[in-house]
């Protein structure tokens, strides 16, 4: 006698759900752990406790034209703040500069000169292709051991996760300046983004990457 086809089903469905229920708690849970180790590490410029050897300037979108991205932008400003305030010494600036992309670093490295930051103090990194990259570059590679990490806020906790997990003693400053277009989608991709942070996190520490 075989075993009808109805019950299979309701099991193989009941499987599924149960999987489906295991993964969201598995993302739920990624993101409220990122997010809560963070949260006691952000602060504004006028609380800062002590003042930074870096800032570092995570990278994002160069317009064709050369300009920062209003996001970038708002970055690269706050950092300039902290520096003319003498809050922090120098001034990491990372992004991917790979092949047929606008040169990010050198567009943060002339926004941030023209607005105070000596040429001296500024530091570029040329191999930020994701946050993971762009700590653990900043501390194998640029030998940074304290920082103000200056980026937007759905951004700054797994920015600050990933500076900690690689031994950078980090703190965070919002540098959000206004309200973004496409701010949905950024939340909805740093969501899975912070999944992602647990596994670089949990993964053995190289130079360079």
């Amino acid at each position: 006698m075989t075993t009808p086809r109805r019950p299979r089903a309701r099991r193989f469905r009941t499987a599924l759900i149960a999987l489906a229920l295991a993964v969201a708690l598995a993302l739920a849970a990624c993101n409220v752990y990122v997010t809560s180790s963070a949260r006691a590490r952000i602060t504004t410029l006028d609380a800062l406790a002590r003042p930074r050897a870096f800032a570092i300037v995570p990278g994002a979108r160069v317009n064709d034209d050369g300009r920062p991205s209003l996001a970038l932008q708002d970055r690269l400003d706050t950092a300039a703040e902290a520096f003319r305030r003498g809050l922090v010494r120098r001034v990491l600036v990372s992004a991917d500069d790979g092949s047929g992309r606008a040169r990010e670093v050198d567009a943060m490295a002339r926004w941030l000169i023209a607005r105070g930051v000596l040429a001296a103090a500024v530091v570029s990194d040329r191999g930020g292709v994701r946050t993971a990259a762009t700590m653990s570059r900043a501390a194998t590679v640029f030998g940074v051991r304290d920082a103000l990490v200056c980026t937007q806020r759905f951004h700054l906790p797994r920015a600050l996760y990933l500076a900690r997990a690689v031994g950078i003693d980090a703190v965070g400053v919002p540098a959000d300046r206004r309200a973004y277009p496409h701010q949905r989608f950024d939340d909805a991709r740093e969501f899975l983004a912070r999944v992602r942070a647990v596994f670089d996190a949990s993964m053995p520490r190289r130079g360079g990457t």
